[in-house]
């Protein structure tokens, strides 16, 4: 049972990972988000999504143990933390946001590579 959920929260992530690195670079959206961070009230309710998102997979995947999967709890936990974050605390985000503004490509690749490599893990 614990691998069935470790497999489809890699396709989810990887998935989205993989789409959103795709699009971050075809549209140039990661630097538009980044401004967007100046605006408490988009960075509240895009807290609450990455709140909810972070939330499902702790309660679904707080699975630690030393093999690949120990990255889709980590990836949950501070999934909610950052949901967290970005609610209580949305003018932090914008100074962290900031610090991405200059490698928006390097950030995206990364996200698609990462996104690739849980995939990967999901259907290996």
């Amino acid at each position: 049972m614990e691998i069935e959920v470790s497999i489809f929260f890699a396709k989810l992530w990887g998935a989205i990972f993989i789409i959103f690195g795709s699009l971050f670079i075809i549209t140039g959206q990661l630097g538009k988000t980044i401004d967007m961070s100046d605006d408490k009230s988009f960075v509240i309710s895009t807290g609450y999504l990455t709140l909810i998102m972070g939330l499902v997979t702790v309660i679904l995947h707080n699975i630690w143990v030393m093999n690949w999967t120990i990255v889709i709890t980590i990836l949950g936990w501070s999934t909610l933390i950052k949901g967290i974050m970005k609610v209580g605390f949305p003018e932090q985000i914008n100074k962290q946001a900031q610090q991405f503004k200059t490698k928006q490509k390097i950030s995206a690749v990364a996200l698609i590579l990462f996104g690739a490599w849980l995939f990967y893990r999901a259907v290996s």
